[in-house]
């Protein structure tokens, strides 16, 4: 039993990391609240999970409440570009979807919307941990996440098929597991992204990148 409960063992460590994504997403889910402060609060998300991914948190609500200071304008200002850009989109879904014109040129339309629609969640997915982790223009951070979803596919998948699948669980399973939510995706996901960053910085993908410690 004491070698159970020993909090080096992988069971432990296991159990610890979903405490902490539980606490996390509390954080985050607070932070949100007034919907401006959205892409500050996931930033610092992504700040406390990856260092999570390499061991390397301390104070949890020190390290996220600290991200969140240092990264709230800069994040504010992406988050309502995200907004912006996702009101477009949603506006063209809802035209393309209504109009359904079978002709070549609606065919072309709805095959270019559909890239963009992909291109918004790829740079939705990347964006916020990229800013965890450097500083960087918006316009840089833009482009970043663009670049690296690419180049990266199948890791976006996997990180796409997090998000989706807690959606699926939280919906139509388990309601009670969007305690965990997206402090357990963002986990997930900085575990994928942790060797991506890691070859960022190796490699000097970012313009003139700052690590952000």
């Amino acid at each position: 039993m004491n070698q159970l409960l020993n909090p080096d063992t992988p069971l432990m460590r296991f159990l610890t990391k979903m405490a902490y994504s539980a606490y996390l997403n509390i954080l985050w889910f607070l932070c949100c609240l007034p919907i401006v402060t959205a892409g500050a609060s996931t930033t610092a998300l992504f700040y406390v999970t990856l260092k999570m991914a390499k061991n390397e948190e301390g104070n949890l609500t020190k390290e996220f409440f600290r991200a969140f200071r240092q990264n709230l304008k800069q994040a504010t200002k992406i988050w309502l570009i995200l907004c912006g850009l996702g009101a477009v989109l949603a506006f063209d879904g809802y035209v393309f979807y209504h109009m359904r014109f079978e002709n070549v040129y609606w065919t072309a339309a709805t095959a270019v919307f559909l890239v963009a629609l992909a291109a918004y969640f790829i740079i939705l997915m990347y964006i916020f941990p990229l800013l965890a982790r450097f500083d960087n223009t918006v316009s840089a951070m833009f482009q970043n996440s663009i670049l690296l979803g690419m180049r990266f596919l199948f890791c976006t998948a996997l990180m796409a098929a997090v998000y989706f699948l807690m959606a699926l669980v939280v919906i139509r399973v388990f309601t009670p597991a969007i305690l965990f939510g997206e402090g357990l995706c963002a986990m997930l996901c900085s575990y994928l992204l942790s060797n991506i960053l890691k070859l960022c910085e190796e490699q000097n993908i970012q313009d003139s990148p700052t690590i952000q410690a």
